[in-house]
């Protein structure tokens, strides 16, 4: 609830204090004297804009606080989500600056404009003329319902359960368009991956290839070479190894005169070895080298391929190419990571859908239980308005497709006379009756719902003093359940207030100053015998007065 608003230096105000109470406040005062001034301070500072031509004194700054006491409201989560102090009583502050800077605070915690108007949006209600609007809205229609059928926590688990729908929704198209993109280039890259797999590409085997290349195309000079170097060595009477048996025989014939010569022939002995295995080596790689056309053809054919591979990737190496063949295969398995994808969140939405049509059939179905008893109860609420013959329907279409609200689409239909047809509120209902119609539906609310503080701006504006007594009856009884407040020129309505705050004016040598102050009983007396009166108040305005304050 309102607890208290500050104001300083707003419009007509320079200081004012106005403490609030709960219940029905009324708020009355003649016409100019300021009381729209109030709201116009509410409104700013729970978000609206502002302008320095509201300021008093251009020279100074102004400030609007207003406390809430926010115990039931169930907000704790809006300050978790938001970082913000959670206090049973919050302060909403807004200050203007002559230069038209504006700063906002939540518990003297500076936030911006938005965050100050979202917040109030859940802590006040301010109905004036222009509210009859919300009428017109399919998300007010649906709530008034839903919390008359108290399905609002079946509706809320509905919204989660469509909100997933749609998220879902959006997952799959935007994976189908990466689908679609991909497949453009599949065909291309499963080429270059089936060119590069056929390759057998191996970490050296460029080099490896290219020697034996060499090897292949020169077998004929090779072999010779090779049986020539043997010869050398090992074969016929004049080789390397029949000087070093000669050698060998001089050698050993001194050996036995000293260790050292003993030590020259041991190692010429062991070159003589080393050579016959030489000699050997070099034989077995002579009969090795082959002269094989075919081998030296695949060969070539390989080089080239691979030469190719590194030449229309831009690289210089065989791990360049088997980097690339990698990236290409993670790819590939993307693509098929993404038609699985695609598949599980096409049969997540399939499920989601049919949770989301099964809560919809249920809430359709409460919803269309609970619109007979608040047909009935607003014809006779509005009956007790002076509008006997007035009728209200509320028209339940089921859709084909589901939506936010459902598979609903919901109408407000009214008709005020005798053998009118039904029609939609806008197009038939008059601006006084749209407010009565408003003042029942939101009294009917606050039976199941716990609304925030209520202001309602001169809703008797066109009615009669009877009609006034009655609006003034169902703001009471709102006021048993909820904080109500009501601006009003009626007597009728003022003397129903718990509460009684009178707006006045007072000229001072230099400017009009708008003041607000607390009635106490008498005040109030004088004050209903004045609304009741065209000049100064008779004793019959008195008496009549003291009568509907029941003193």
């Amino acid at each position: 609830m309102l607890n208290y608003l500050r104001i300083q230096n707003f419009a007509l105000i320079e200081q004012a204090d106005i403490a609030f109470n709960n219940g029905l406040t009324v708020i009355t005062g003649e016409t100019g004297a300021g009381k729209s001034i109030i709201l116009g301070a509410l409104h700013v500072a729970l978000g609206s804009r502002a302008e320095t031509n509201l300021l008093n004194d251009k020279t100074k700054k102004c400030i609007i606080e207003v406390q809430f006491n926010i115990q039931s409201y169930h907000l704790k989560s809006f300050f978790d989500i938001h970082e913000l102090d959670f206090e049973e009583l919050t302060t909403l502050r807004r200050e203007i600056t002559p230069e038209g800077k504006s700063r906002a605070f939540i518990n003297d915690t500076p936030v911006n404009v938005s965050l100050l108007k979202q917040l109030g949006e859940f802590l006040i209600d301010i109905h004036s003329q222009h509210e009859t609007l919300l009428l017109k809205e399919t998300g007010f229609q649906f709530e008034l319902l839903d919390h008359y059928a108290q399905c609002s926590d079946l509706f809320s688990n509905y919204k989660k359960q469509y909100q997933l729908l749609l998220h879902l929704k959006k997952q799959l198209e935007l994976l189908n368009q990466q689908e679609l993109q991909a497949k453009k280039e599949l065909d291309y890259l499963q080429f270059q991956y089936n060119e590069l797999e056929e390759a057998n590409l191996k970490t050296g085997e460029l080099q490896s290839l290219e020697a034996e290349s060499k090897t292949l195309e020169n077998a004929e000079i090779i072999k010779h070479s090779l049986h020539k170097t043997s010869q050398i060595i090992s074969q016929g009477d004049d080789t390397i190894l029949a000087a070093i048996a000669q050698a060998k025989q001089q050698l050993q014939s001194i050996a036995k005169y000293s260790k050292h010569f003993q030590e020259l022939y041991d190692r010429l002995n062991s070159t003589s070895i080393e050579l016959k295995e030489l000699s050997n080596d070099i034989e077995s790689s002579a009969d090795n080298v082959v002269l094989n056309n075919e081998r030296l053809e695949f060969v070539n054919a390989q080089l080239d391929k691979i030469n190719r591979l590194l030449k229309k990737h831009h690289v210089n190496t065989e791990e360049d190419l088997l980097q690339i063949k990698h990236d290409i295969e993670q790819s590939l398995q993307q693509f098929s990571s993404l038609e699985s994808n695609i598949e599980r969140i096409s049969k997540e939405i399939l499920i989601t859908e049919k949770q989301c049509q099964s809560l919809a059939s249920e809430l359709s179905t409460k919803r269309k239980k609970s619109i007979g008893n608040i047909e009935q109860q607003i014809k006779s609420m509005l009956g007790n308005l002076s509008m006997p013959n007035a009728q209200f329907k509320i028209e339940l279409v089921q859709n084909k497709e589901l939506s936010i609200n459902g598979i609903d689409n919901i109408t407000f239909l009214f008709t005020a006379n005798k053998g009118m047809e039904f029609k939609a509120l806008h197009k038939t209902a008059s601006g006084g009756e749209l407010s009565r119609l408003m003042l029942c539906l939101k009294a009917l609310l606050a039976e199941r719902k716990a609304l925030p503080t209520i202001i309602f701006d001169e809703i008797d504006t066109g009615v009669s003093g009877d009609v006034a007594d009655k609006i003034g009856q169902i703001m009471l009884s709102m006021g048993k359940q909820m904080q109500v407040m009501v601006i009003t020129h009626l007597p009728q309505m003022a003397s129903k207030g718990n509460n009684h705050l009178y707006v006045y004016k007072t000229d001072t040598h230099k400017k009009t100053i708008t003041s607000i102050k607390l009635l106490n009983e008498q005040e109030r007396i004088a004050e209903i015998a004045k609304m009741l009166s065209t000049g100064s108040p008779s004793e019959i305005a008195v008496k009549n007065a003291k009568e509907l304050l029941n003193v």
